[in-house]
């Protein structure tokens, strides 16, 4: 009886052994297949990501992205990191509220800037804007759609006005192997669609006009500018009363010292003797010939042109109003430039072609051309001290007393002369069509 006790206890301590080593070679060689495959993109089926074991911690409320510890951007981290950026966008802390608390809550002009990983030209812009006259008045809006601490310092450095920084919520960061980022299981961009549905890869169905297929590295911008633009005049709490115009900046922009005094002249004289003006712009990319003399007071109506009045550009909710009604049309068109896609609508959906006001002398400047669309090096800092010394050299030219219009120029709808595709995925269309309803 005793023996058959005995080996009943061995027979329950040897299955518990088991067990125990099961579970170790789980959590290690087997553990590491499992990873390994997930980094070849062998996740299963499902496209599921990852679990994490435990719930990332929740900020406090008044807490800002710069005083946050980033989560681990691993697999295992993705989720926590989601978490925290949908919290912030939902806490939405504006720094330096306490400095400036009548503009924290009440700005004239707003000023939103779609920042992505180029750091060093943020850095210039924000200097920029430090030197500006007038930048205690307006809220600073950061739109980022990659989590760096780099990008948050200098976030957290913004002393001069009040600063709010909010994150698109499905950037390539947040979804590394899976849509909205590059899924393991896409088409090749080049596959054509014939090998495409013989690869059985999910988007085959979809290519651009062009018989090619979504880079998610060039379907992000369009994403990110579509959202942005929702998210500011629908979601940000602090301009649900907002009148005024917001300004639409890049993170290689760069800015005059006098642009919040042009800016509130040029909103003036729309109102006054452009109302049908849908847009004003702060200038073009063609380069400054000759002194400020004689014109740096002096205004251009014209119709607006994508190549040209695209940086920084300002507009009320008037226009936002009629813009978001062509969701469908700016989210099915085929071309991954949002910019390009905005000159189809002025032809396709909105109720007219967009008028701008533009000054002769800009007082926006672009510090390179190093971005998505070129592939030559450039040195920003190069290009803005040169633009420094343009302005050195003209300053008693800048801040006009008024600012009159001197061109009318023959107003005539322009569309984009060929659309580039990179975008004629269904799930493109169809998340962009998603984010009027988020709430």
């Amino acid at each position: 009886m005793r023996l058959r006790i005995y080996k009943r206890k061995v027979l329950l301590l040897a299955l518990a052994l088991a067990v125990c080593a099961l579970a170790l070679w789980g959590t290690g060689g087997g553990g590491r297949r499992r990873q390994q495959q997930q980094q070849r993109g062998g996740t299963g089926t499902t496209g599921e990501p990852p679990r994490v074991s435990e719930p990332p911690r929740r900020p406090a409320a008044n807490a800002s992205a710069a005083s946050l510890a980033p989560p681990l951007l691993t697999e295992n981290g993705t989720l926590s990191y989601r978490s925290l950026v949908y919290r912030l966008n939902f806490d939405q802390p504006v720094r330096n509220a306490g400095r400036f608390p009548a503009r924290a809550a009440a700005a004239d002009v707003v000023l939103v800037v779609q920042v992505h990983d180029r750091a060093e030209h943020l850095r210039l812009l924000l200097e920029s804007l430090r030197r500006a006259a007038g930048v205690e008045n307006v809220l600073l809006v950061l739109s980022h759609d990659l989590w760096a601490e780099e990008l948050n310092r200098l976030a957290a450095r913004v002393d001069f006005c009040p600063v709010l920084q909010i994150f698109f919520p499905f950037s390539i960061q947040l979804y590394p192997r899976e849509f909205p980022g590059h899924d393991p299981r896409d088409c090749p961009r080049d596959v054509g669609k014939a090998a495409a549905l013989r690869l059985g890869c999910i988007n085959a169905e979809y290519p651009d006009s062009f018989g090619h297929y979504r880079e998610a590295r060039f379907s992000q911008t369009k994403h990110h500018w579509w959202w942005k633009l929702h998210f500011v005049w629908e979601r940000v709490r602090a301009l649900r009363e907002h009148t005024g115009p917001v300004l639409f900046l890049e993170e290689d922009h760069y800015l005059a010292p006098d642009f919040y005094h042009v800016l509130k002249k040029l909103w003036a004289l729309r109102e006054r003797e452009c109302p049908e003006c849908q847009i004003v712009s702060l200038g073009t990319y063609s380069p400054v010939r000759g002194g400020f003399a004689g014109r740096a007071d002096k205004v251009e109506m014209k119709t607006w042109k994508s190549t040209e009045h695209n940086m920084g550009m300002a507009f009320g909710r008037d226009t936002y109003q009629k813009l978001i009604e062509c969701t469908d049309a700016f989210c099915t068109y085929d071309d991954y430039n949002w910019d390009w896609t905005l000159q189809h609508l002025t032809v396709s959906c909105l109720p007219k072609f967009w008028k701008v006001l533009v000054p002769e002398i800009p007082r926006i400047f672009h510090t390179g051309d190093c971005g998505m669309h070129h592939k030559k090096s450039c040195r920003p800092s190069t290009q803005s001290a040169k633009i420094d010394s343009l302005l050195n050299s003209n300053q008693q030219y800048l801040f006009p007393k008024t600012m009159s219009v001197s061109k009318r120029y023959s107003m005539a709808p322009l569309s984009p002369h060929v659309k580039n595709g990179g975008w004629g995925d269904i799930r493109d269309h169809e998340l962009c069509k998603s984010y009027r309803r988020l709430q």
